[in-house]
């Protein structure tokens, strides 16, 4: 038989706290990830085998979040990937890659750079072994892209808007 301060028996470090069944601490994470669109377009092939010209990458990304209830928001991470030679379009890829993200008892501000700063991060690594695949399934070596630093990115965004909102403020009204 366990014994009154065993781990087993007694669970509660705290008895004068008592459960009341609330949840209430902060939680964030990620529920499921997977690909919403993908294209990848070789419009030049088998010709484009044979340029020798090196292609220029173009990669631009855009992040956006959209709820789908009170606790539970979807993430897009939208990757459009350009290579050109001075033939012509070697390869085009445009992924849109999604996280849902759940979230309970977040402030606002923690749940905003959550959703644009730290769920990007997370997803991203997936994103990049899609485009890698993906090139690579085009016939082409495999595109690895750097690292992205969200975190860096949703802050120096954060800045500008103050920045924006500052000036705005800041300026007159206009003259009549």
């Amino acid at each position: 038989m366990a014994d009154e301060g065993d781990v087993l028996t007694n669970l509660n470090p705290d008895p004068a706290a008592g459960a009341n069944g609330a949840d209430n601490q902060p939680v964030a994470g990620i529920i499921s990830q997977y690909i919403k669109d993908l294209s990848v377009e070789n419009p030049n092939a088998p010709a484009s085998f044979q340029w020798q010209s090196q292609p220029n990458i173009d990669l631009q990304f855009n992040i956006g979040a959209t709820p789908v209830n009170e606790e539970v928001h979807e993430v897009e991470l939208k990757i459009n990937v350009t290579a050109k030679a001075d033939e012509g379009a070697a390869y085009l890829i445009e992924l849109v890659y999604c996280g849902l993200v759940g979230m309970r008892n977040l402030p606002d501000e923690q749940a905003h750079a959550f959703l644009y700063a730290e769920a990007p991060r997370i997803l991203f690594p997936f994103a990049r072994r899609v485009i890698a695949d993906a090139v690579r399934d085009a016939g082409y070596q495999p595109l690895m892209l750097d690292p992205i630093d969200f975190n860096g990115l949703y802050l120096q965004q954060l800045q500008q808007q103050q920045a924006q909102q500052a000036a705005a403020a800041g300026a007159p009204a206009g003259e009549a």
